[in-house]
């Protein structure tokens, strides 16, 4: 078994990102910026946006973050987020979901200017990725596709199942291992709490993604022998041996599993890197106007 470091991985592309970064700061040109609109004070959202704020001044961008009570006017946000898709200087952002009931969140995703939409989630980018056009791809799905490349996994041919039919995670994994790309090209089924025989199903990928939401759902019975496992749960549960009182885990029983499969990846340490990473990309991506929305 190998392990898949993404922490490692992601810290390697950062510093390739901040050379790029660099190089167009020393030629006296602005440097790109990436915005964030916090709405609430959900401590798993705030943790994710520090981190991208983090991250972005580790690699020499501009961050800005625009917060918000939860009490805010559906019309408030909307007005602020008309207010970033105008502003020259703002290359690109994203709204951190999950926002409160009152708010539409498909409204509020639909009015970010898709050539601002790092996130990868407004339907036009979610059209070109499902046409293999060139778009924003959402920024876990993107992180995983970069980590396969990196550590050289053949997916040409292989049969890949994803556990998982989110808009965020699951369903543009499915595509993007199905385009005609490298990684890509592989057989891929798409499973979900309804899927009939789900083990079996599983038992029969080279390349299990496990994005169900479940902590340690998927167990050692569930894996063949040599296959590849990419795990994008992340869940606290209790624990007496850490000084936090809990410790993390993902959607695999690593342990067990971890035993049986060729490579997998850790949690934490694994996909969860990899995500801030693709944001940073993705920004990088709408600086340079390489993004077509006509």
């Amino acid at each position: 078994m190998k392990l898949i470091d993404g922490k490692a991985i992601a810290t390697q592309i950062k510093e390739e990102i901040k050379a790029e970064v660099a190089a167009i700061l020393d030629a006296d040109m602005r440097g790109p910026h990436l915005a964030a609109i916090l709405v609430g004070d959900d401590p798993a959202s705030q943790t994710y946006v520090a981190s991208k704020e983090k991250a972005s001044r580790e690699v020499g961008m501009t961050s800005s973050i625009y917060k918000f009570s939860d009490k805010v006017a559906e019309k408030e946000l909307l007005e602020v987020i008309a207010f970033l898709n105008g502003d020259p200087e703002i290359d690109g952002f994203i709204v951190q979901l999950p926002l409160p009931k009152h708010i539409d969140v498909d409204k509020v995703i639909c009015s970010i200017d898709p050539s601002k939409d790092i996130d990868g989630f407004h339907p036009e980018n979610v059209g070109r990725l499902a046409s293999g056009m060139e778009g924003f791809l959402p920024a876990t799905p993107a992180g995983i596709v970069e980590l396969l490349r990196r550590c050289d996994i053949e997916t040409e041919g292989k049969h890949c199942v994803v556990l998982g039919r989110s808009n965020i995670v699951g369903t543009p994994m499915a595509l993007l291992m199905s385009r005609k790309a490298n990684p890509g090209n592989a057989t891929v089924t798409l499973c979900h709490s309804k899927t009939a025989n789900l083990k079996e199903i599983c038992r029969s990928a080279d390349i299990l993604i496990a994005a169900i939401g479940q902590q340690e759902f998927v167990t050692a019975e569930m894996v063949k022998e040599g296959a590849v496992v990419i795990d994008v749960g992340i869940h606290r549960v209790p624990s007496k041996e850490t000084k936090s009182g809990y410790r993390i885990v993902g959607d695999v029983a690593f342990d067990e599993v971890s035993e049986k499969c060729s490579f997998i990846t850790p949690v934490p340490g694994g996909v969860g890197a990899m995500t801030i990473v693709s944001l940073l990309l993705n920004t990088l991506k709408a600086y340079k106007g390489k993004i077509s929305t006509v």
